[in-house]
């Protein structure tokens, strides 16, 4: 796991917003809710949550969801961190699991479309359903020798 820096303050605040946006979460089918929450340079907090659809390969990511709420406020480069959680849904609300759960791949090359167009490594801060376990890493530790912008001659940031 990576050393983290000044992202590392917002961690609790970060699953705690994860959790709170699973609660919405549309899982009719799986009945695996995940909430992710980024954080972006200026301290502000964008939620996502799974949405599926009876049409499984419709369904979307709590992940992909918050990075393109983070692009319709024009934010996509500012993401410097995201947490992400998830369990089996619990009657009457809440999750199950004591098991960190990670990005699956596309969420991290999705990720990684936000990180390289920040010209930055972001953490990655991945917990249970319960929110006990949490475990740190940065995206490039998930992702490595990742393809993104950079390599189809798209400016990013330094």
């Amino acid at each position: 796991m990576a050393e983290v820096t000044m992202e590392h303050a917002a961690a609790g605040v970060l699953i705690e917003a994860a959790q709170e946006a699973a609660r919405n979460a549309h899982a009719p089918y799986s009945k695996f809710a995940v909430g992710a929450a980024l954080l972006l340079t200026d301290g502000s907090i964008v939620p996502g949550t799974n949405f599926e659809n009876a049409s499984y390969g419709l369904s979307l990511c709590a992940e992909t969801v918050a990075i393109a709420a983070a692009n319709v406020a024009g934010r996509l480069r500012d993401v410097v961190a995201v947490g992400i959680v998830g369990g089996m849904m619990k009657p009457g609300g809440g999750m199950a699991g004591d098991e960190p759960i990670y990005p699956c791949g596309r969420c991290r090359q999705i990720l990684n479309e936000a990180a390289q167009m920040g010209g930055r490594d972001i953490a990655v801060y991945c917990a249970s359903g319960d929110g006990r376990e949490l475990r740190v890493h940065r995206l490039s530790e998930l992702l490595p020798h990742a393809f993104g912008p950079a390599d189809l001659g798209i400016e990013t940031r330094p």
